[in-house]
């Protein structure tokens, strides 16, 4: 009984001792506030609640002892005004320090929306990017409730109330009030790649009919920047900067993921080692 009373002791202790160490390595590698800083802002997936990620971008703004930040994007896009809000608060943030974006897989539709705010836009050959555009889709059951002999009865205050209701087609004036909304919205978004790019509005409104574009075409459009990777968009904020040596990468918040950040490690060590 004393010796399992005892064993059990010790595992608990060599956990604890373990999760501490884990702990500690998390919070250097995180950005332990030793250096010169840049800080580092994930969006990935598809963007719906912008709280974290303009959470992330405004205590950067206000850190002095961040330089500068890359917003790394791998995202195809999400809903309009979300993407709105995270670009005005990138704009903000560039009018403070330099801001360069760095696009993974995936940059698309509110994604590129929000990296144009960046100062420089570093893309993969490969990267998915472009796709300038509005999209609303509606599903109709209307003619599938009759087959199973079901009949919605809908009641309403305001003729417009039940727009892109699943249970009958729109009308005519319904589509066109929509269209103009839509268009509306596109034509936010196509001024936002004209100005932010440095393009004429028509140049810009040429690539805005929602194809996509990989990483090499992009380039040509003068949609991005440059060629590169996450790091080489690094180096090049470092030098920006005047950094000397190799900087501290501090991310925001993120959900733990051991794996993930056993692999990013391994990588920033390859970073800081070689030159």
């Amino acid at each position: 009984m004393a010796r399992s009373k005892i064993k059990i002791a010790f595992l608990v202790i060599l956990i604890i001792v373990t999760l501490s160490i884990i702990i500690s390595i998390v919070v250097g590698v995180s950005g332990k506030a030793f250096g010169e800083k840049i800080g580092v802002v994930e969006i990935e997936g598809i963007i719906k609640d912008p709280k974290d990620i303009m959470e992330d971008v405004v205590k950067f703004k206000e850190d002095e002892t961040v330089k500068g930040v890359i917003l790394r994007i791998n995202s195809p896009g999400g809903s309009t005004s979300p993407s709105q809000e995270i670009f005005e608060e990138v704009k903000k943030l560039r009018e403070k320090k330099k801001v360069y974006v760095s696009m993974g897989s995936v940059c698309a539709s509110g994604g590129y929306y929000i990296a144009t705010a960046g100062e420089k836009i570093y893309a993969l050959p490969s990267t998915i990017t472009g796709s300038i555009g509005v999209i609303m889709e509606q599903i109709v059951i209307e003619d599938l409730l009759k087959k199973i002999g079901l009949q919605p009865n809908t009641m309403k205050a305001g003729s417009y109330k039940d727009i892109g209701s699943p249970f009958r087609k729109m009308t005519m004036e319904e589509k066109r009030y929509l269209q103009e909304i839509l268009d509306t919205i596109h034509k936010q978004f196509i001024n936002a790649v004209s100005k932010e790019r440095k393009m004429p509005f028509e140049e810009a409104l040429k690539l805005s009919d929602g194809r996509i574009y990989l990483g090499q075409q992009a380039k040509g459009l003068k949609l991005i920047d440059k060629i590169g990777t996450f790091y080489d968009a690094v180096e090049d904020l470092k030098n920006a900067l005047g950094i000397k040596g190799k900087p501290k990468l501090v991310y925001g918040k993120r959900p733990f993921s051991l794996l993930k950040w056993l692999i990013s490690s391994v990588y920033q060590e390859i970073y800081l080692k070689f030159p």
